[in-house]
């Protein structure tokens, strides 16, 4: 039994070592950028939202100003027909 590797593939070896070493930073920037890419999806997911919100809020706000501005006469005959009752008593 011999304990001789053969040169070629000790020299494979290394090198592919030195390769996943080499990798590394690139790897991680790839990993950091997929981060900001996402956070920046989140960000603009919740933008979206908060003014989808908003204009809901806006909708409803103008909905109820409508209202009491159809319902304006109706007080001011409410408050006529109490004032009549109340002269006529």
């Amino acid at each position: 039994m011999s304990d001789i590797v053969n040169p070629q593939i000790t020299d494979a070896v290394t090198q592919t070592n030195v390769q996943v070493i080499a990798n590394a930073p690139a790897i991680a920037m790839g990993n950091v950028y997929q981060s900001a890419a996402h956070s920046t999806g989140l960000m603009f997911e919740n933008a979206v939202a908060a003014q989808n919100q908003q204009n809901i809020l806006s909708q409803a706000a103008t909905t109820q100003g409508v209202i009491q501005i159809y319902s304006l006469d109706t007080i001011a005959n409410a408050i006529a027909i109490v004032r009549m009752l109340q002269a006529s008593a």
